[in-house]
């Protein structure tokens, strides 16, 4: 990403910013596009910005499409159940063929590379819980320089996603595949592992000046580097928050690119062709490219190796189940609450009904947090998994 950009560049970059409409978008990056100097320290910048331009004058056209009621191909999804977890993977990896294993949807399966034209979507069981999987377009090598139609569209989908499902073909140079992958996603701002540090840059009226708030460690620069570089791009009214270890170069990328970590898991498919002592090397070779993540061994052919998908994936989303009970009822209600990993009671009682805060008196908790069954606790304290939670507020009856 740049450094010492030209004023007139910076000022093009807040008026894109500030841009409301997709056209408004379109005309202000492609004014910044022509105010930015052409040389070997703004090739980053400049790549991604023409990428940012195709993927706005495509979603433009589709704007258009649905408005004139033309209709044509849409790559939007809406969520449903607990998650959103896109499966991706190259040519004639087993894509379809998984979402057949894991889910009641009936993609079509081909021995053709590309059968998978649009998106398609399936729900996958874990106990109680409904995780929506989705089956995609093939992945491809410079998906993210424009190398098929539907590069930034599946790209889209993986950026909006809560998870990944990765799908690699066990008898193809598996290693490979994912090296490519991870690649092409991290070029696109999407990364598998988890950065060694965030910057999340929040700008707002009701903000005064620059605050930088640092959880972690500022590399190389200092809180008052990174409230200057803000101010040269015009960002007075914003708030920068640090977590882990960030230069200052991370702190300007953030001001163009929002940067992502993306849960995943990875399925090397079509293990039953290849030897049981490659199962074993591959996946240990696999794990070292994307150190964290899951790897499971799986044969959509053969219907082996899918029984633990389900769990992996529930606890790769860092999700947990959040049971109610009335007050003086012996049962708690079938269907769980689906919160975060680390969430509070306060996060349970805005979930179940946000105005009970105000009223809010205590809350009693059976199962893992609890010390005891039906222990009063307050708002802060923190649940989790399989957790029954009894609201008492000063409403009458509550």
């Amino acid at each position: 990403m740049p450094t010492n950009l030209p004023a007139e560049a910076k000022a093009k970059w807040v008026k894109y910013l500030e841009a409301r409409s997709t056209e408004e978008k379109i005309e202000a990056l492609e004014e910044f596009l022509s105010a930015v100097p052409k040389h070997k320290g703004t090739e980053n910048l400049v790549a991604w910005a023409r990428r940012k331009l195709s993927e706005l004058r495509k979603e433009l056209e589709e704007k258009k499409s649905r408005r004139s009621g033309s209709g044509g191909p849409t790559f939007f999804i809406e969520k449903e159940g607990a998650a959103q977890v896109v499966i991706l993977g190259f040519p004639s990896s087993g894509k379809s063929s998984v979402l057949r294993a894991l889910t009641n949807a009936k993609p079509e399966v081909g021995q053709i590379p590309f059968t998978t034209k649009l998106p398609v979507p399936g729900m996958m069981t874990y106990e109680d819980v409904q995780i929506q999987l989705i089956d995609t377009p093939a992945f491809v090598e410079d998906l993210s320089k424009g190398a098929v139609w539907w590069g930034t569209r599946l790209l889209g989908l993986a950026r909006n996603a809560d998870g990944l499902l990765i799908v690699l073909d066990a008898s193809s140079n598996p290693i490979r595949q994912l090296e490519i992958m991870a690649r092409e996603l991290a070029d696109s701002g999407i990364y598998l592992v988890r950065p060694r540090g965030q910057v999340q840059i929040i700008r707002g009226r009701s903000l005064q000046g620059v605050r930088v708030i640092v959880n972690g460690k500022l590399v190389g620069c200092t809180a008052d580097d990174v409230r200057k570089l803000l101010e040269s791009y015009r960002l007075y009214n914003s708030e920068v928050r640090i977590t882990g270890e960030v230069t200052l170069d991370e702190v300007e990328k953030a001001i163009f690119e929002k940067i992502t970590y993306k849960p995943s898991t990875i399925l090397l498919n079509k293990v039953d062709l290849i030897k049981e002592n490659q199962v074993t090397s591959l996946t240990r070779a696999l794990m070292n490219v994307v150190p964290g993540v899951d790897v499971i061994p799986v044969s959509a052919t053969l219907m082996s190796g899918f029984d633990r998908v389900p769990y992996l994936v529930f606890k790769m989303l860092n999700l947990i189940r959040v049971y109610t009970k009335e007050p003086n009822s012996d049962t708690h209600s079938p269907k769980p609450l689906i919160l975060k990993e680390g969430s509070t009671v306060e996060d349970a009682v805005r979930e179940i009904r946000e105005e009970f805060l105000k009223f809010f008196r205590y809350a009693r908790i059976w199962g893992p947090s609890a010390k005891y069954p039906g222990e009063k606790v307050g708002l802060s304290h923190k649940l989790m998994d399989k957790d029954i939670i009894e609201v008492r507020t000063t409403i009458k009856g509550i």
